[in-house]
């Protein structure tokens, strides 16, 4: 088998405070072969877009990688020197924000902006990089890129931005990019063309995908994998088809089952009881406990370790032949 694009081994986020650390992210492993989507999956404050911020060096103090390895390409670069990071950032990894507003400086044009960035990753000169530039707007859908790579951030719609700021991420050929929610904010139509664009991406660059999202409509459209967090652990991960069609995990069959749908016959969504514990109140055992419908004694005072369940590996004693 060959080596990963992205490796991830046993990755632990932590946030030291006066009472003792607070672990966000919990001995995570997950890989992302060249050309696939992974998709990330949760409730908000699950540890999703922490786990992209530490793989590419973006964590904010106090958070730290406390424990863990990651592998880009088979080299190991959670423990770089921030100036090796920097360089590693942008040419090898590309980042896909949330929000492109605060990836795009409001006084600069477009042009400007890409430029830069493509002579900070290579050896072009300015009208060589501009040329670049323009090819990178037409790539990701810019109408009439020669007259708007002169145009300021403003004088874009919040996809075309977005499109912008795929560009950018794009602008250093990296073989990762990490894209953080980025269809958020968007209008369906556009959601499926943002979609669609880095679907082709992967498809026309063997670039690998890690896609952090709270929808689990764009994962089911966009992914080839998905990841299901909770709490800072990964509940499921498996094969979107299987996952979305026979999930395992108790969360992810409320998840499932809280999607809408037009072939269903039930009259009421399924609701899952209770909320995302809080950092400092993390329950013993099986996060999930006080929430699951399945719950027995085991579950509240011994965690889980994931066990591959068909295509699927789970976190779950509901798989544990022992158990059963």
């Amino acid at each position: 088998m060959s080596t990963p694009l992205l490796s991830v081994r046993d990755l632990v986020v932590e946030f030291p405070t006066r009472h003792g650390a607070l672990t966000a992210v919990d001995r995570i492993s997950f890989d992302i072969a060249a050309g696939e989507v992974l998709g990330v999956v949760g409730e908000s404050g699950a540890g999703k877009s922490l786990t992209g911020a530490a793989i590419i060096g973006l964590l904010e103090p106090p958070g730290r990688i406390a424990s863990g390895e990651v592998y880009l390409q088979g080299q190991r670069i959670d423990q770089l020197p921030a100036s090796e990071m920097r360089s590693i950032r942008g040419k090898r990894i590309g980042m896909i924000f949330q929000d492109p507003l605060t990836s795009l400086n409001p006084l600069y044009r477009i042009g400007q902006q890409l430029v830069e960035t493509i002579q900070t990753h290579s050896a072009l000169r300015t009208a060589q990089a501009r040329e670049r530039a323009i090819e990178l707007l037409s790539e990701v859908g810019i109408p009439a890129p020669e007259t708007r790579i002169d145009a300021y951030p403003h004088q874009f719609s919040g996809g075309m931005r977005q499109r912008v700021v795929i560009a950018l991420a794009l602008a250093g050929e990296p073989s990762l990019v990490i894209a953080d929610e980025p269809t958020t904010a968007l209008d369906v139509s556009v959601q499926a063309q943002i979609i669609a664009l880095l679907k082709r991406l992967c498809r026309d660059h063997g670039t690998a995908v890690m896609l952090i999202t709270h929808d689990m409509g764009v994962i089911a459209e966009a992914a080839d994998r998905v990841a299901v967090m909770y709490a800072g652990r990964i509940a499921e991960i498996g094969p979107v088809r299987d996952v979305v069609k026979a999930p395992k995990h108790p969360y992810t069959v409320g998840l499932m089952g809280s999607i809408p749908s037009i072939d269903s016959e039930h009259t009421r969504l399924v609701q899952i009881p209770g909320a995302m514990p809080r950092l400092t109140a993390i329950p013993q055992g099986c996060s999930f406990n006080p929430r699951c419908t399945d719950v027995f004694e085991k579950c509240r005072h011994q965690e889980p370790q994931p066990r591959t369940v068909g295509t699927a590996d789970v976190a779950c004693w509901l798989y544990d032949g022992a158990t059963k």
